[in-house]
């Protein structure tokens, strides 16, 4: 029989710290669950008494059982809101939101490595990690917070984890319901001011010798083993990454109870086999997992993990077994009450359910599977359904789509996981005191490692490999509805009311389901139909990246690919662009150029910007290869595209210490068709400065907003422009705050409309004839939506 007597609890200490970090004064929400909880202890209390003395009780028994869980629900929702008004003060304190956006140091300590940022092609071009901010400073003004912050740096930072550093730039603070507390945007390199302990540093060296040795592994499998053996996913290229997403096996590189399991028993049976007892086989367990807790450093799921394990491992230790549903239970809540604000982490929430599924509803699924199947296969393939099952419902908030192969994808790649997670693993440890050996281990973890990322590869291109869901909350609920009609289906029904709820939820999923399926469908063929034939310039809705077309007389330009072929090919084929007559490639970062294969062998003429290493030379052979006529572009290189003519405006022949990649972003104007519309890249303001300073700019009716929004602007650029319509082109949700409030307020003061693709999808813009424009966009923005930073 199963307990779920904690689960409860749990739960509630889940809703309780959500709401606690999303209200502005705590302490009452707090308050009123503790004077909650007392009330149900005082009437379990009473009832207590009133069973002794009655002689039939049943009924008031049932009452007191029920007023005493109510209590340790409520008890449990008050300790996490308590913790969370505890903790407001110095997370969001008021004084620091002064200090928003202006320029600030801040002292920090770092909890992550550098990692790529999403959308470049390189770690120079955009780099990020996560810190603790222990003070912010601003002139005299000087605040001791304790801010869980996201970093993002200028190109060559170099930082370990635990590090003292000093950051100065801007700071932008999110809303308290947010797992990071505010972003910080460096101006400059970090500097170093203090070390980390010993064992940090150790923890350190360890790592990075491990992710030196596999960076000289081949091909995915070298990239993807670090990620493997102890969650180290810095160095997992864009692409891969994306494909391990879209067949649903993020859940490989995120270290959880898989490893934990794996560190226990290895560590309890050598203590066994040594001749230790029952307490020094924990206690070396124990001291083994926080070791790996500190070497995969505490990300939530590992978090979860080990304290999950420690809980059984301590029950285990007293002579009692093991029942992981409350230790899951106890988990959840002691995380919570330490960090409230674990409730809104995507990763901790995936961690939890996917193993709460594990638990629950694998063993039912198993036994209904295997009335069709050998009891092995079922059981195989339970596991992978159940978590997805499970997580599904989240992850359509990141993802409103549902991936068709994920399943299949888990159960090919599920047997080779364990195998290169304790052969990385072992190779990491043994690597600082046998090369010989960690080096043999990690080759031979690499085969396994590295057939898990070609099942990701293929799963992801697949036809079809994701089904478009409904987006928002009706998607949600709608996923929900199906998510419970599973559970309903496999938990064998015992009771008529059982039964006919399983009938019900039959019904009402395969209704949810086909409602679904039409409503995507009808809403597709509604924007195809609603889409103007005559637009001359077209935004597409590709994540965070560029990817801008101009048309004119059936005669095509694309500025820029995106970070994906899937995505653009998606796009092009809407648009019905089957040739792309110029294309410009305005700098190397994988925001502006990952999506390039989609077009190799379509292309005329290709312009491309300074090289910034091998790879670039790689996409210009492919392009050439594939018939395109490639030019490095230089200032004065001009041409015509059906009635339009273009023209290069930058990068300058003396380019002025300005750095290949954003600095020299090809920046292109098109004129004609009623319309000019300038291109500006992701130049940064010291090149947008020096670019006004050439005299060269006119102004325009259309601006491509520089480098997604960024709050790296120059005002008197977009001034000098005048633009009527300012398109935005970034990912929604994306982790940089694109678009800032920096560069809105400069188009807003600039008279700029914002068109933004995070929000409305495609945008397309034309010439109305009589000097005005037309805009279309896929979806609805409402002014506060458009005035809205990412």
């Amino acid at each position: 029989m199963i307990d779920l007597r904690l689960a409860v609890p749990a739960l509630a200490a889940w809703v309780g710290a959500a709401a606690a970090i999303a209200l502005s004064h705590g302490w009452w929400f707090a308050i009123a669950l503790w004077a909650g909880a007392i009330a149900a202890a005082a009437l379990a209390v009473v009832l207590g008494t009133r069973v002794a003395r009655a002689a039939s009780a049943a009924p008031a028994r049932r009452w007191a059982a029920t007023a005493a869980a109510a209590c340790v629900a409520a008890a449990a929702a008050a300790l996490v809101a308590t913790s969370a008004a505890a903790a407001m003060p110095g997370r969001h304190p008021d004084a620091v939101g002064e200090l928003a956006h202006h320029m600030v140091t801040v002292r920090a300590e770092a909890t992550s490595l550098p990692q790529v940022a999403a959308g470049s092609a390189t770690r120079d071009a955009g780099t990020r990690f996560t810190a603790t901010v222990r003070s912010v400073a601003a002139g005299s003004a000087h605040e001791s917070v304790s801010m869980p912050v996201l970093v993002f740096v200028p190109k060559g930072t170099t930082v370990s984890i635990g590090d003292a550093i000093e950051v100065k730039g801007t700071l932008t603070l999110l809303p308290s319901s947010s797992e990071t507390a505010a972003l910080v945007y460096a101006s400059a390199l970090p500097r170093v001011v203090g070390s980390p302990p010993a064992f940090l540093r150790a923890a350190n060296a360890i790592r990075s010798r491990f992710s030196t040795q596999a960076a000289k592994l081949p091909g995915d499998g070298g990239a993807l083993l670090p990620g493997l053996a102890i969650g180290d996913v810095h160095g997992l290229p864009a692409s891969l990454s994306a494909d391990m997403k879209q067949a649903s096996l993020t859940h490989l590189t995120a270290v959880s109870g898989a490893n934990c399991a794996v560190v226990v028993s290895l560590v309890g049976a050598a203590a066994g086999a040594i001749g230790l007892g029952r307490g020094g086989r924990a206690v070396a367990s124990l001291t083994a997992l926080l070791g790996f807790v500190v070497l995969v450093t505490p990300q939530p799921s590992v978090l979860r993990a080990a304290v999950m394990a420690t809980v059984v491992v301590i029950g285990g230790w007293g002579g009692r077994g093991a029942r992981a549903v409350p230790a899951l239970s106890l988990a959840v809540v002691g995380l919570l009450a330490v960090d409230p604000w674990l409730a809104v982490d995507y990763g901790f929430a995936l961690s939890v359910l996917a193993t709460g599924a594990l638990l629950l509803l694998a063993p039912p699924l198993a036994a209904r599977l295997g009335v069709w199947m050998p009891a092995r296969v079922a059981a195989v393939l339970a596991v992978p359904i159940a978590a997805q099952v499970a997580c599904q419902p989240v992850l359509l908030m990141l993802n409103p789509t549902v991936p068709v192969y994920g399943v299949l994808a888990n159960l090919a790649a599920e047997p080779a996981a364990p195998i290169a997670t304790v052969l990385g693993l072992l190779s990491c440890l043994v690597l600082p005191f046998w090369g010989a050996a960690g080096s043999f281990l990690a080759h031979l973890a690499w085969l396994p490692s590295a057939w898990i990322a070609e099942v990701a590869r293929v799963a992801a291109a697949l036809p079809g490999s994701g089904m478009a869901w409904l987006g928002g909350v009706v998607g949600l609920v709608l996923m929900l509805v199906v998510t419970v009609a599973i559970v309903l289906v496999v938990v064998r029904p015992v009771t008529r009311s059982a039964r006919v709820a399983r009938v019900v939820a039959l019904i009402s999923s395969a209704a949810v389901v086909a409602w679904s399926l039409a409503g995507v469908v009808g809403a597709q063929v509604a924007e195809a139909a609603s889409r103007p034939t005559d637009w001359s310039i077209a935004a597409c809705d590709i994540g965070q990246g560029d990817a801008l077309v101009i048309a004119s007389r059936g005669i095509h330009a694309l500025v820029d690919t995106g970070p994906d072929p899937a995505r653009l090919t998606t796009c092009l084929d809407a648009l019905g662009v089957h040739r792309i007559d110029l294309l410009v490639l305005t700098h190397y970062d994988l925001d502006h150029v990952g999506g390039t294969a989609a077009v190799v062998g379509k292309v005329g003429m290709a312009l491309v910007g300074p090289e910034t290493d091998v790879r670039g030379e790689r996409l210009d052979d492919q392009l050439a290869k594939g018939g395109a006529s490639v030019h490095h572009a230089q200032t004065g290189d001009r041409g015509r595209l059906g009635a339009m003519s273009w023209r290069v405006l930058w990068p300058d022949s003396d380019p002025k210490g300005m750095e290949p990649g954003n600095e020299q972003s090809v920046t292109v104007l098109f004129s004609g068709s009623g319309l000019n519309t300038l291109f500006l890249g992701d130049l940064d303001e010291r090149a947008q400065d020096a670019l006004l300073a050439t005299g060269r700019v006119p102004q325009v009716d259309v601006v491509k907003v520089a480098h997604h929004g960024s709050r790296d602007q120059s005002e008197a650029l977009y001034q000098h422009l005048h633009a009527r319509v300012g398109l935005i082109s970034c990912g929604a949700g994306n982790d940089y705050g694109h678009p800032t409030s920096t560069a809105l307020g400069i188009l807003a003061r600039s008279g700029t409309a914002v068109m933004r693709t995070d929000v409305e999808g495609m945008l397309m813009v034309a010439a109305d004839g009589s000097g005005g424009l037309r805009t279309w966009t896929a979806r609805h923005g409402s002014p506060a939506q458009l005035a809205r930073p990412g």
